[in-house]
C-alpha cells in the first residue's frame, strides 16, 4: 500500500494487548530519507517468530517435550482442565527458547498465530494458549521429584540419541562442566551475593557432552543452584549418574572430565581416580605452580607482544 509515489510503507504486528489509539496511526519520520517512510500498525494476524515452526518440528523429531512432561503427575481436577501439562510446558519451553523469559509475556503471546500453531491449535481461529497465571501455577506445582524424574529423561534422552546417531563409532567422549551466575533482583529464593562474580545471583551449572572430535556441546543437565554454592557442589552426583549411563550406553569408550579450578577439591579428584575417568581440572594459581610456568610465560609473552595476539606453550610438571 502507497500513500503517494515517494511513501514507503511498512506493516508491522499490532499487540492485541495495547489499546491505546497510537498502535492504530501511522507514524512518518522526516527528514531521514528522500523518501518519508511510512508504519501502519494494523497488519492482523502477524507473528515475528516464524522461526518457532523449525523448534516445533525439532521437537517433534526428538520427542523431548513429550517425554518430559510424561514424568508430571497432573493432580488437578480433569473437569476444570483447560491446558494439558504437555501444552504448558510446550508452551514454557517455546516461549523461552523465541526470548521470552517471563511468563508474563505470555499475556501477549497467547494469542499469537505462530505460538498456537505450534501448539497444534488453528492460528487465527484457534483457542488462546494459557495466561500469565496459568503458567504460573504450573511452575509451582512442579515438585523436586518431578524435577529428578525430568533430569533423569533429558540425560537418558541425550545419550540414547547419540548411540543410535554414532552406532558404536565412538573412541572419546568428553563431559564438560560449567557454572555460570544467573544475575538475581529483588528478594529472591535463594538468591545469595557470590564475591567472585561481584552480584547477587544463583550459580546454576550447566553440563554438556562432546563426541569424538566433533565441535558441537550436547547439554544433559543443568542445574539450578544457590548464588553461595562452591562451584562442585553437587558435582559428584551430576557426574555418577552420567557416567553410569555414557559405560552403559558406549562400552568400552574413553571418558575424559574437563572442570575448570572450582572443581579441584580432593573428593572429586578422588573419585575421578576411582572410576578410572581422564580429566583435565584446572587448579588456582599460587608461587609453586607460577614458578614452574614462568619459562613458558616468558616465552608466551615475548610471542604475544610481537603478533598482538594471545599465545600458548604447554609444558608438564609433578606437582
Amino acid at each position: 500500500m502507497l500513500k503517494n509515489p515517494l511513501a514507503q510503507v511498512f506493516s508491522l504486528q499490532k499487540d492485541p494487548q495495547l489499546t491505546n489509539d497510537t498502535t492504530r496511526q501511522g507514524v512518518i519520520f522526516k527528514n531521514l530519507h528522500d523518501r518519508a517512510v511510512h508504519l501502519q500498525f494494523d497488519q492482523p494476524d502477524s507473528s515475528v517468530d516464524g522461526g518457532a515452526i523449525l523448534l516445533k518440528a525439532a521437537d517433534e523429531r526428538l520427542q523431548l517435550t513429550a517425554s518430559l512432561a510424561s514424568c508430571l503427575h497432573d493432580k488437578r481436577n480433569p473437569a476444570y482442565i483447560t491446558h494439558t501439562y504437555q501444552d504448558l510446558l510446550r508452551q514454557r519451553v517455546y516461549g523461552l527458547a523465541c526470548g521470552y523469559e517471563d511468563c508474563n509475556d505470555s499475556s501477549r503471546l497467547r494469542a499469537d498465530p505462530i505460538h498456537r500453531f505450534v501448539l497444534d491449535r488453528d492460528p487465527v481461529d484457534g483457542d488462546e494458549l494459557a495466561s500469565q497465571a496459568t503458567l504460573c501455577r504450573f511452575e509451582n506445582a512442579i515438585d523436586v521429584r518431578s524435577m529428578d524424574r525430568m533430569a533423569t529423561e533429558l540425560a537418558d534422552r541425550v545419550v540414547e540419541h547419540h548411540r543410535k546417531r554414532l552406532d558404536g563409532k565412538v573412541h572419546q567422549i568428553t563431559i564438560d562442566m560449567d557454572p555460570t551466575d544467573d544475575p538475581t533482583y529483588g528478594q529472591q529464593q535463594l538468591a545469595f551475593y557470590n564475591s567472585h562474580y561481584g552480584n547477587w545471583c544463583y550459580l546454576p551449572v550447566a553440563c554438556f557432552l562432546k563426541f569424538n572430535n566433533e565441535p558441537d556441546q550436547y547439554l544433559f543437565a543443568y542445574v539450578l543452584r544457590p548464588g553461595d554454592a562452591h562451584a562442585s557442589y553437587g558435582a559428584i552426583a551430576i557426574l555418577d549418574r552420567i557416567v553410569t549411563r555414557l559405560r552403559k550406553a558406549f562400552p568400552g569408550t574413553s571418558i575424559l572430565v574437563r572442570l575448570d579450578g572450582g572443581y579441584s577439591t580432593p573428593e572429586i579428584l578422588e573419585y575421578l581416580e576411582q572410576r578410572n575417568l581422564k580429566y583435565v581440572i584446572a587448579i588456582a594459581g599460587n608461587s609453586v605452580l607460577q614458578g614452574y610456568a614462568e619459562p613458558l610465560m616468558k616465552q608466551s609473552r615475548k610471542e604475544s607482544s610481537a603478533s598482538g595476539q594471545t599465545e600458548h606453550h604447554y609444558g608438564e610438571c609433578e606437582y
